[in-house]
């Protein structure tokens, strides 16, 4: 799985920390723990972020899923 942060110029190097922390899906006291910041610290750095728009895509490859038969997917 690889995280992909479109936008992600326009974030400063701890809103980009938090959102693919928060992305991920750690807690806002996990989040703080790992970076040595307030919990409140973290929900201000996300609603920061999250106004200035980036967009996250979360990449999965099909093999990971599944979904594929012999690599390709067809109407039989």
């Amino acid at each position: 799985m690889k995280i992909e942060i479109r936008n992600a110029q326009n974030l400063s190097f701890r809103e980009k920390q938090v959102v693919t922390m928060k992305e991920m899906g750690a807690s806002a006291a996990a989040i703080a723990k790992r970076l040595g910041i307030s919990e409140s610290s973290v929900a201000t750095t996300y609603s920061r972020a999250r106004g200035k728009g980036y967009e996250t895509v979360i990449i999965i490859p099909g093999d990971v899923l599944n979904i594929y038969d012999n690599g390709d997917l067809k109407d039989d």
